[in-house]
């Protein structure tokens, strides 16, 4: 796989499906959040269902479900629409305060992220992180997952930097800590991730650890400059990037 040869300096992470177990953490969390959101209406809660593309026997959104790689922007007002509300700024707030507070509740990393950062660190690597879930939602899991103490920069949909697969969250990032957009890997596990990656010029690093698991491997493949099963070799491969 091809690897550019300079140094890589600063490491923007994807949330959600690289750091963050979406299945184990969304899967419920969005169960929480419709049903909230429904009030006890059961056929307001199957419309919900519908349009989230949401399994409720396995318990998780389909690989297929907007909700996966969009934010309350973007899906927000179809569940307006199922919901028979308006898709105003209002409703969309209360969606995003559900989504915090009941992912916190559900919030379970993937794998052992800590030490990949932990390593990252010890060699000056500048880290943050890039996701299309608001930024607040963000800092308070990264902060129940213990992850936070390692991360300079947040950008979530709602931050001022636009959202993935636009490279504006690289650029911001970049400009953050110092670096050149090409000093930036970006790591995560989308298109959305890896088009960012390539529209900033960073590097692009697909992990196969979200919701689709090696299956995405052949979607991933073609956009990434790298591509790994976890993180777990992520520090080496940036060490020998720049070697």
């Amino acid at each position: 796989m091809p690897v550019r040869a300079h140094a890589i300096r600063a490491v923007l992470f994807d949330k959600d499906g690289t750091l963050v177990d979406f299945d184990a953490t969304w899967g419920p969390a969005g169960l929480a959040v419709m049903r909230a959101l429904a009030g006890g209406d059961d056929d307001a809660l199957a419309r919900l269902l519908d349009v989230a593309d949401y399994d409720l026997a396995a318990r998780r959104f389909r690989p297929t479900s907007p909700v996966i790689a969009g934010s309350s922007g973007d899906y927000g007002p179809q569940w307006a629409e199922a919901l028979r509300r308006p898709a105003s700024a209002a409703f969309f707030a209360e969606m995003d305060a559900l989504f915090l507070a009941h992912g916190l509740d559900w919030v379970a990393p993937v794998g052992a992220p800590g030490p990949v950062l932990d390593t990252l660190a010890s060699r000056g690597v500048a880290m943050g992180i890039a996701t299309n879930d608001g930024e607040a939602s963000a800092r308070a899991q990264m902060a129940a997952l213990g992850l936070d103490r390692h991360l300079a920069f947040y950008s979530g949909w709602d931050s001022g930097h636009g959202r993935k697969p636009g490279p504006g969250p690289v650029q911001a990032f970049a400009e953050a800590v110092g670096v050149a957009p090409h000093e930036v890997a970006l790591v995560g596990d989308s298109l959305h991730d890896l088009h960012a990656a390539r529209a900033a010029g960073a590097l692009a690093v697909a992990v196969l650890t979200g919701p689709r698991g090696l299956a995405a491997r052949d979607d991933l493949a073609p956009f990434a400059d790298v591509l790994l099963a976890t993180l777990d070799p992520l520090p080496d491969l940036l060490a020998k990037a720049g070697a």
